[in-house]
Order: C-alpha cells, then structure tokens, then sequence
C-alpha cells in the first residue's frame, strides 16, 4: 500500500476536478475533497484491493458530496452550472455557447447518467472505474455515458 500522503499527492487534483463538476463552487469542493480523504486515512484499513483505490475514493467522494447537499438541501441551478467552465481538455474543443448548451442538457439529465458523464469527461476515470463506483459491470458505464451522448447530440441544437 502506498504511503498516504502519495496517494493523497496522486489523487488529490481528479477527485477536486470531479467534486467541482458536481457543486459548482471551489470553497465546497476543497472542503468536499478534504473530508473525503480524511475519512480515506480513517478507513484505509477496510479497502480490501489497493488496486482498486482511485474508484475507492471517488466512491467515498461521491458520498461525501451527497451528505454534504442532502444537509445543505441546495440544489443546484442552470445558471450556477452556466458559470462553471469546462476543464482545459474539454474547453479547447467547445466555445463559450456550445459548453454551455451541453450543460444545460446535463443538467436535465437524471442520476446517475449524469454522474457517470462527469466521471467520464471531467474526472476522467475509465468505464471499469465508474462500474467499480457504482457497483456495476463495466458495459453498463459504457451504456449509460453513450445514452447521454446520444441525449446531448440529439438536443444540441433544438
């Protein structure tokens, strides 16, 4: 098992992009991803395959940030989403009009198709870590992130 403030140094920047795609605000993300690896070094010993610690914590990430706006009972608006930009990867290939239509049409989208998206696009996590999130097999990450890009093609431009 790696030292954990390694596997803090590796994993720190994709569980903050994926917890900033979710809330929309940099404050709440930080906070977000601290308490996500504080309660990582508190459960390390339950991880039962160190192979499998990047969906590990994003898993713990995602619940976290769950708690966090089942307590807040915020929700999220177009507008709040309409200000965030895209990560860099995703930016250079969409102008300012175009990533934000995609959004509002994320934004429509129901759990977890959504979730998977930003795991995929933002996070960048494979479709076999996704699956290991949400407990799934890896064709069903496959599916759902496919039926989300349909939805985004089909709606664009309506």
């Amino acid at each position: 098992m790696k030292e954990f403030d390694v596997i803090y140094d590796e994993y720190f920047e994709d569980i903050y992009k994926f917890i900033l795609s979710l809330s929309k605000n940099p404050a709440v993300a930080e906070d977000i991803v601290q308490d996500t690896f504080i309660k990582a070094l508190q459960n390390i010993p339950s991880l039962n395959d160190p192979a499998k610690i990047k969906s590990w914590l994003f898993q713990i990430a995602k619940n976290t940030y769950l708690t966090h706006v089942s307590k807040s009972a915020k929700t999220i608006s177009v507008d709040e989403i309409e200000a965030v930009s895209t990560n860099d990867e995703v930016a250079e290939f969409l102008n300012k009009d175009t990533a934000k239509q995609i959004h509002k049409l994320l934004h429509k989208q129901k759990e977890p198709r959504k979730e998977v998206f930003y795991l995929k696009v933002f996070a960048g996590l494979s479709f076999k870590e996704i699956a290991e999130i949400f407990d799934k097999k890896e064709t069903w990450a496959r599916q759902v992130y496919h039926r989300v890009i349909i939805t985004i093609r089909r709606n664009y431009n309506e």
